[in-house]
């Protein structure tokens, strides 16, 4: 490009050489784009609102709904690119590339859209980067569902922060996360992405996440809005009807929290219908709700061919030409991952009548203003390379990934035997316990991609299980028998399990979860399950090692809960981790031999029942056991629920004003002692009961947490501010309200176990909470 194709002008020496007021980094973001789009004509506008997606059909295997449905696998990329082009779909993360030969890919795939279009502007790039950035080589997290365990956000914004850093180096403007979806059902395949099943630790943890993201310049993008989590039985991509209740104080939640606390950048529709409507074609919900309502001023995304599949999986278009016209006009401004509905066919639709170019405008608007905040419109923008000394993986990305696994690691059960005594013979065995598949989810590299890629090595250093504990304690004492696989109905290896067992002091069994997209695992997109048995033959290898009468220790690494009950009485400890990343076995280990003080709590409840489900706790009255029904919906372990290896005392209860205005707060606290003879952590946890009110409410929901870590004998004071509009929900006239009457303040270790009660009466009149105010109760240690 030249200085006159730029518009570029030289100003006398000694200032600032600037260009058009667009290119203009001095001028206000909005001005520079009002410039800009005043030269663009209709297909420069429309180019900058698609992706594309080159390397997309790298592999055999989808890795999106109805993905090799849907690929051109001849795409003619001097041709795309000739107008300006929106966005650049996972360049790094679509095969195993080094970041050497995947940001010199990227650079020069950059130099063709800047030398291709008038302006020079170059795309926005996004990846995945729910556990970490899906990227050969890359730092694999601990999952979502981990992140809730660990009752932790603070921790979870810290290493958001890590890989916002790594992407930034690396010329990634935009991350695919974090997924703000509440579980409604574990049987849901992407039960593992979420942060759990109740909205406010969904809320608060994720919206940290945003903030860790943003701070480093990435545009964090709010998944799934709205209802994916759910859908009927618990299938992936499926239709959901939920009541306006439901809808704003459940599963709207976390998103406003993001968008107003967090001050999330872009927001991706969810793939379901609510109610008749895909929220990818909904205006009341991108566009009254979300931008007029809530105030949000970002980029709405839309998920992978989530446009085209507003006319080919929910028929509410007959061609590729109304499916734009619809989701443009109900407020997605871009479309992903690749063009079929916003390039030539938005084109069309405007030129016949069938969208005014006003509505492109709205949506062309918002992409440059952010375009222009990362700077992609400023005259000295340069591609980013890398050298070879640029890892993915640093030393401090690996120690945030070993705290998240430790503090999310979850102790459901113990007779004593845990941890173990020094000179114990260990019988392991189980699938998961020397397979380093055990460790990540569905959303990191090696599941998501590197499945596909089986010649080409991890790439990043993950122990198992195995390993790990071989380290934890002399290796001699540890004897190891797989037993079974994951999901295969084979039992073949049951015998020399059993033996391995009889030979042992102990024996931990490693069972779980394979994650997989789309029915190549158990767990994962598309791997929903039917009911919550252990997959394949795990089931059968636990009665057999059972039924030799040495003490088992139950090690579940997976993605989801499963129904224990069957085992719960006859074990002699379980320990639950959700997919912890590179640095779970070793934190599983470590808990395991005492090394690692166990201070995860449950995101969601863990059934006794494989078919008695219920919707988490969060149910009224008639939601729970009651002589109406013969079925027992009651959890085997309740959310919030987790163990220690040390001993806590909660005393010196106070609240400070028990009638409390509709308007006002009042503080409640405690004293936290840690009574026994080890350094550990303790999460107190606020729950609130409404006994009586204009509509069913939750008989308890979760208001406050905090994890707080203590050495042995030392105490801390905790202190909840808690605002009146912490007990709002959606009343009969369809709004939120704060009503006035009697509550309870629940000081609980879960969501059943509850330590304290403290009464107070909320007096005044019924206040109307606004459409943005969101109820965040302060906690203060001293």
């Amino acid at each position: 490009m030249t200085e006159q194709d730029v518009g570029m002008r030289n100003e006398p020496e000694g200032t600032v050489t600037v260009a058009e007021p667009w290119r203009d980094p001095r001028l206000p973001a909005a001005e520079r784009v009002a410039d800009l789009m005043a030269r663009m004509t209709l297909p420069e506008k429309v180019g900058q609102l698609y992706g594309i997606w080159l390397g997309m059909s790298d592999g055999d295997d989808d890795v999106a709904p109805f993905q090799h449905e849907l690929v051109d696998n001849v795409l003619d990329w001097p041709r795309l690119i000739e107008q300006g082009l929106g966005q650049l779909t996972r360049p790094l993360g679509s095969a195993p590339v080094t970041p050497v030969a995947g940001t010199a890919r990227l650079a020069a795939m950059q130099a063709d859209i800047v030398a291709a279009g008038r302006f020079g502007i170059p795309a926005l790039v996004h990846e995945e980067c729910l556990a970490g950035l899906m990227a050969w080589g890359a730092t694999v997290y601990p999952t979502a569902l981990a992140w809730g365990a660990s009752f932790a956000p603070e921790l979870v914004e810290g290493i958001a922060e890590q890989i916002g850093a790594t992407m930034r180096q690396l010329g990634i403007h935009q991350g695919l996360a974090p997924v703000l979806d509440v579980v409604r059902d574990p049987r849901w395949g992407r039960t593992e992405e979420t942060a759990g099943e109740d909205p406010y630790l969904v809320a608060t943890i994720t919206t940290a996440y945003v903030r860790g993201l943003q701070s480093t310049g990435i545009v964090a993008t709010l998944k799934h809005l709205v209802g994916y989590s759910a859908s009927r039985a618990g299938r992936n991509f499926g239709p959901v009807a939920v009541g306006r209740r439901e809808l704003a104080d459940v599963l709207l939640l976390p998103f406003l929290h993001a968008v107003t606390e967090g001050g999330a950048g872009s927001v991706m529709p969810s793939y379901a219908e609510v109610d008749g409507v895909p929220p990818t074609a909904d205006p009341n919900l991108l566009t009254r709700l979300l931008r007029e309502d809530w105030g949000f001023d970002g980029t709405v995304v839309s998920d992978y061919f989530a446009v085209t599949f507003v006319e080919t999986q929910h028929g509410l278009a007959a061609g590729p030409a109304e499916a734009a016209a619809l989701a443009l006009e109900a407020g997605v401004d871009v479309e992903l991952p690749t063009v079929r509905c916003y390039g030539q066919p938005l084109i069309e639709a405007v030129r016949t009548g069938l969208v005014d170019e006003s509505v492109v405008d709205r949506a062309v608007r918002r992409v440059l203003r952010q375009k222009c905040e990362l700077g992609l419109l400023d005259p000295d923008w340069e591609p980013t390379t890398v050298d070879g000394r640029v890892t993915l993986d640093p030393e401090p990305g690996r120690e945030l990934a070993r705290r998240l696994a430790e503090e999310s690691v979850v102790l459901l059960a113990n007779d004593g035997t845990l941890p173990l005594r020094a000179g114990t013979r260990i019988a392991v065995v189980g699938p998961q316990a020397d397979d380093v598949s055990a460790m990540f989810g569905c959303y990191s590299f090696p599941s998501h991609v590197g499945s596909q890629h089986p010649e080409v090595p991890m790439g990043v250093e993950i122990p198992t299980l195995l390993e790990a504990l071989a380290a934890e304690v002399p290796p001699e004492l540890v004897e190891y028998a797989r037993g079974c696989d994951v999901s295969d109905l084979s039992t073949d290896g049951l015998d020399e399990a059993v033996a391995v067992a009889r030979r042992a002091d102990v024996c931990v069994v490693a069972i779980g979860d394979r994650a997989g997209l789309f029915g190549r695992g158990t767990s994962g997109e598309g791997c929903d399950v039917p009911d919550l048995r252990l997959p394949g033959a795990q089931h059968q290898l636990v009665e057999a090692v059972l039924a030799t009468g040495t003490p088992v220790v139950l090690v579940l690494l997976s993605g989801r809960p499963y129904a224990l009950g069957p085992y719960a009485s006859r074990t002699a400890a379980i320990v639950q981790a959700f997919f912890p990343g590179e640095e779970g076995g070793s934190a599983v280990a470590g808990v395991l031999s005492g090394r690692v003080e166990p201070a995860g709590r449950l995101p969601v409840s863990v059934p006794a029942d494989p078919y008695a489900h219920a919707a988490g706790y969060l149910a009224p009255l008639l939601g729970h056991q009651n002589g109406a029904s013969s079925v027992d919906p009651t959890a085997l372990f309740p959310f919030g629920h987790g163990l220690s290896y040390s001993d806590f005392k909660w005393d010196s209860f106070a609240l400070s004003t028990r009638d409390v205005p509709t308007d006002g707060a009042t503080t409640l606290s405690l004293t936290v002692t840690n009574t026994g003879e080890r350094a550990g952590a303790d999460v107190v946890q606020l729950y609130l009961h409404d006994p009586v009110a204009q509509v069913t409410r939750p008989v308890v929901r979760l208001i406050g947490y905090v994890k707080v870590r203590l050495a042995p004998g030392e105490s801390r004071r905790v202190e909840f501010d808690v605002p009146a509009s912490a007990a709002a929900f959606t009343g009969r006239a369809g709004h939120r309200v704060v009503e006035p009457g009697e509550l309870e303040l629940r000081l609980s270790a879960s969501s059943t176990a509850v330590r304290h009660v403290e009464s107070l009466r909320l007096v005044g009149p019924e206040l109307p909470v606004g459409p943005t105010h969101v109820a965040r109760v302060g906690v203060t240690v001293r």
